[in-house]
């Protein structure tokens, strides 16, 4: 079994498709206008609008906005440096700057549009660029 894609149902699709867009370099794959996705080697961020509910049973399956409990991860190059790069555009969403964690990875968190978590790390220890470079 593989984990290929997470979705993120929204109210604000055009402002999350930018905010992943910015914040990842990937630009999205808009089916419609209520779906979209940013497809990474390893697996795919969805964005769906409240609408496309229907299709799974309805309004009451996912709200958007109320998560609380998961953390969307991306691996990056860089992530000092992607940081100091977009830096007047993570402003106003950086929950915390790049910082060390103690398993090894430098971890840029923030918050998307809909208040999810979203932390861009970078391996930097021996221990921890071993572990990625398995995948």
């Amino acid at each position: 079994m593989n984990l290929t894609s997470l979705r993120i149902i929204t109210l604000n699709v055009a402002e999350l498709i930018r905010f992943y867009e910015q914040v990842t370099g990937i630009t999205a794959t808009r089916y419609t206008p209520d779906f979209a996705e940013i497809k990474t080697p390893t697996a795919t961020l969805a964005i769906g609008s409240v609408q496309t509910l229907q299709f799974f049973g309805g309004d009451r399956v996912a709200q958007p906005g109320h998560n609380r409990s998961v953390i969307i991860e991306f691996m990056v190059d860089d992530v000092q440096q992607l940081f100091e790069k977009s830096s007047a555009f993570l402003k106003d969403c950086t929950v915390q700057e790049p910082t060390m964690m103690p398993w090894g990875n430098r971890s840029l968190l923030l918050r998307d549009p809909d208040g999810n978590l979203v932390n861009l790390f970078t391996p930097e220890t021996p221990e921890a660029i071993a572990k990625f470079s398995r995948s």
